[in-house]
């Protein structure tokens, strides 16, 4: 390949790559609350979509988040700061774990943390695809199931992301009536365990 051409193409990376990273920074910087209708797709390896879930998610930042469920309806999970509490009306059950541990190389983690994302990430771009400009994130923390990270913006408003876990399943989180700094009262983010459920934790 003649040697101006490689150059044109080392620029057109670095560009793009500045764009990719900017739109996550634009969308990071000064994001103190988040609130957004969402679209859960879990997808097994054969490709096939296997559960579908929606709902609304609450973020305050630092560490602050939770995910109410409307289908399953009643379903909550809700990070206080210290655990992630995961409540299943269904099954009369909560669970809970240490939120250091829950977040290992999450998007949750990346979301709701203030620390710098290369901290916890390695951050990789793929260019646009459908209008949209997606970067690749893969965790830095190796005791985690989540393999890597894509997380999709248009201009800098976040539109989705997806998880990959160890075993090829995906789980794709599709954002809608996204509201940035929406005012959230503290109450959101604390749970207290309905009476007569089954409590897990560690």
């Amino acid at each position: 390949m003649p040697r101006i051409h490689i150059q044109l193409c080392g620029l057109y990376l670095i560009s793009n790559f500045s764009y990719a990273a900017t739109s996550l920074d634009n969308f990071l910087d000064g994001l103190q609350t988040f609130q957004a209708n969402f679209i859960q797709i879990v997808i097994a390896t054969n490709h096939h979509s296997i559960k579908t879930s929606s709902g609304t998610f609450y973020l305050s930042r630092p560490g602050l988040f939770r995910w109410d469920y409307t289908n399953p309806q009643g379903q909550q999970i809700i990070g206080d700061g210290d655990r992630v509490w995961l409540y299943d009306p269904e099954l009369q059950q909560v669970s809970h774990q240490a939120q250091d541990d829950a977040l290992r190389g999450t998007p949750a983690l990346l979301l709701s943390d203030n620390s710098p994302v290369s901290k916890h990430f390695k951050i990789i771009e793929l260019g646009e695809r459908n209008g949209l400009t997606w970067l690749e994130l893969i965790p830095k923390e190796t005791e985690t199931q989540i393999v890597k990270i894509q997380i999709a913006f248009d201009n800098s408003y976040l539109d989705r992301f997806e998880m990959i876990d160890n075993f090829g399943q995906i789980t794709r989180f599709l954002f809608s009536k996204v509201q940035r700094n929406p005012n959230l009262t503290p109450e959101l983010f604390r749970f207290d365990p309905p009476p007569e459920v089954d409590i897990l934790g560690r």
